[in-house]
């Protein structure tokens, strides 16, 4: 594809993103293709101490269980524990073996060694207590929430039941997190008359957040009831997913991916709120156009948590779709040349940033042809995506890490 696209081209800098937006957002959505690349996770760790440093950012949140989120948010901060410790319990999906992610937990603490709380670097995870083939048990959220009001002397009348009831309706974890529900609703606790009630108590304990939020304030603390909140919005999340895991239409698997994103918004709306933060995802969940994938062999189309937080923040919300040339020990090869990949591919940087709104307007009506990926781990660029992108940042390829 003969077209001159080297004037869209800057290097991977966080200056340069900056430069392409008309504000500095409040988050920076910094898509990615694959996942578990440690190759793509140290860019993002180079992004993220440049917006730290050059921009003003205090916070990063990435695709994990927002939850143990909080285990490594508290390590970074000053907290007790391990390192090690952090990395096994603080990440899902497995996250928590990446040398990356080490390093930028390890980065954070020490960035956050002396200064004071307002300066402090934060972490969140922002997806829910979910895996591919299961969900979590409602119950360390529930119980959380339950405990937090509680504690913080709200009046036992007001509290829509007593932990005896919740730890009843709750019943063992192991009924919630069967993995053969994800495929056999009929063995989803999720439509039960205990999940229904829990559903009311999830309600009720939410409501009374806002309701009690001025004694609340003055009991506990702003970051307390931050953290009740994230409590209250995983309890309701992770219930609606379990009603949607027991159903049995044919637009169940559409539901659970929509019940899911909507959940990733809600957190991101959350972090938005404590100021500019970096976000780091599938770019499926960070778009703005509408995502697609195939579960259960059916096509589903989604809006992603990005396009939602989008259509609420505006110019405050800005994404960087991320795209790659090889990935070699996963048997993807060089770009074919009339794709968008391979028009990136044969520029002479290994990494660079693109101007995605001026590529857009260079290429014009004449869109590169669709990549299409031999692994089914790697989603390439839809090329009809790139005006509704901010940048791309193009990594040409994607190594192994060494010893693997």
């Amino acid at each position: 594809m003969a077209i001159d696209i080297k004037d869209t081209v800057h290097a991977v800098q966080a200056a340069a993103l900056m430069r392409m937006l008309t504000v500095r957002p409040r988050l920076l959505a910094l898509g990615e293709p694959t996942h578990g690349e440690d190759t793509l996770l140290g860019l993002r760790n180079e992004l993220f101490r440049q917006l730290v440093e050059q921009e003003g950012y205090r916070a990063i949140t990435i695709e994990s269980d927002c939850m143990m989120g909080l285990v490594v948010d508290d390590y970074v901060t000053g907290g007790a524990g391990t390192l090690d410790e952090v990395m096994e319990h603080g990440f899902s999906h497995g996250w928590g073996a990446s040398a990356a992610n080490r390093e930028l937990v390890c980065w954070m603490r020490e960035f956050n060694d002396g200064r004071p709380a307002s300066d402090r670097l934060r972490f969140a995870g922002f997806d829910g207590p979910l895996e591919i083939a299961a969900a979590a048990s409602p119950r360390e959220a529930l119980t959380a929430l339950h405990g937090y009001l509680t504690s913080a002397g709200v009046d036992t009348d007001l509290l829509p039941c007593t932990a005896d009831t919740l730890d009843r309706l709750l019943g063992t974890d192991e009924r919630w997190t069967d993995p053969a529900a994800m495929r056999d609703p009929s063995r989803s606790v999720g439509r039960s008359d205990e999940a229904g009630e829990l559903r009311l108590i999830a309600d009720d304990l939410v409501n009374l957040l806002d309701t009690q939020a001025p004694h609340l304030l003055m009991a506990t603390s702003r970051e307390g009831w931050d953290r009740a909140r994230l409590y209250g919005r995983t309890a309701t999340g992770l219930l609606r997913y379990h009603h949607w895991m027991a159903d049995t239409s044919t637009t169940r698997f559409a539901r659970l991916v929509v019940v899911r994103d909507q959940m990733m918004a809600h957190n991101l709306l959350a972090v938005a709120a404590r100021g500019p933060a970096l976000v780091h995802a599938h770019n499926s969940h960070l778009q703005r156009e509408k995502s697609t994938m195939r579960m259960g062999g059916a096509p589903l189309e989604w809006w992603s948590a990005g396009a939602l937080v989008n259509a609420r923040l505006g110019a405050d919300y800005a994404f960087v779709a991320t795209a790659l040339g090889t990935v070699r020990h996963q048997a993807v090869d060089t770009p074919p040349a009339d794709t968008l990949e391979g028009l990136l591919y044969a520029l002479p940087e290994d990494t660079c940033v693109i101007d995605a709104s001026r590529l857009a307007t260079t290429l014009g009506d004449t869109l590169p042809a669709p990549r299409v990926s031999p692994w089914f781990g790697y989603a390439p660029l839809d090329p009809a995506h790139l005006a509704a992108s901010d940048g791309i940042v193009f990594v040409k390829d994607v190594t192994r890490p060494q010893g693997l």
